[in-house]
């Protein structure tokens, strides 16, 4: 998406020939940055980020993430606005321009409620869950795997909708999806479904008393009793949760099942995340 990247001022940028605002820094992690970036030519805010590449790999492990995000075209994946490579002497820097979700992920969110003694209700999780699944079931069907689904990993758009980001855990994974892999992220989505209903990862005290967190995964999860749920989520989340992969649904029929919960769109009240 053009390569034309100049520090023009302190605290700008220009990338595509727009110039960009350095608003604050939002995180960093590795060899990674991500900072706040307002688009003078339009007002928007960014979340530009940052890969530091030492070497060759580096820089296409970054170009292959670019190349993911620009794969797909779907309101549940997160879109690229524009991709740069910049010299720092020797070495490099992979700029990725992203949308800014000023709500944060599903798990800013999961933990905002539980601060405050509350959950998501069952009608914004399936709602959630819908749109989740939506995304996934658009990566795999180009053959792909996200192989880092969690709840860190979702951003909530203004209205609440899910998407998907840290396409770069999909570098070098195309693969037919079938079988284990598609079993595998059904886990991994069973994994947030429980976080969404009980606002923490089901396997986080294993982790915590410093058990065997493979072993764990190998007996069936024991799903707490709450009545905010019905039995057809808990039923739904076992599913996903069997330690036999086979028997775990497929994304379409899963797919199925979420659509046939969803409340009536017309004359219902619906609620917002």
């Amino acid at each position: 998406m053009g390569h034309a990247l100049c520090v023009c001022s302190r605290g700008t940028v220009i990338i595509d020939n727009k110039r960009y605002l350095f608003i604050q820094k939002l995180g960093e992690g590795g060899f990674s940055y991500v900072d706040l970036v307002e688009g003078l030519h339009d007002g928007h805010f960014y979340a530009l980020k940052r890969i530091l590449c030492h070497e060759q790999q580096d820089r296409e492990e970054a170009q292959r993430e670019a190349d993911m995000h620009r794969l797909f075209h779907h309101p549940n994946i997160l879109r690229l606005v524009a991709y740069c490579l910049r010299e720092r002497g020797t070495k490099h820097e992979a700029w990725l321009l992203l949308p800014f979700f000023k709500r944060g992920t599903l798990w800013n969110e999961i933990e905002r409620l539980k601060d405050k003694g509350n959950f998501l209700t069952e009608e914004q999780i399936l709602q959630l869950l819908l749109g989740i699944c939506r995304g996934l079931e658009a990566i795999h069907a180009r053959g792909y795997a996200h192989r880092d689904l969690k709840p860190t990993n979702i951003l909530l758009g203004d209205e609440g909708q899910p998407v998907l980001m840290d396409l770069g855990s999909m570098n070098q994974a195309c693969i037919h999806v079938e079988g284990s892999r598609q079993a595998l992220a059904l886990q991994s989505l069973g994994c947030v479904l429980y976080a969404m209903m009980f606002g923490e990862g089901p396997y986080d005290m294993v982790f915590q008393k410093g058990d065997s967190v493979a072993l764990a995964v190998q007996n069936q999860l024991s799903i707490p009793q709450s009545p905010r749920h019905s039995s057809a989520l808990r039923q739904l989340l076992a599913s996903m949760m069997t330690v036999d992969p086979q028997q775990r649904p497929p994304i379409s029929l899963l797919l199925s099942q979420l659509e046939a919960l969803q409340p009536p769109a017309s004359g219902q009240h619906t609620t917002q995340i």
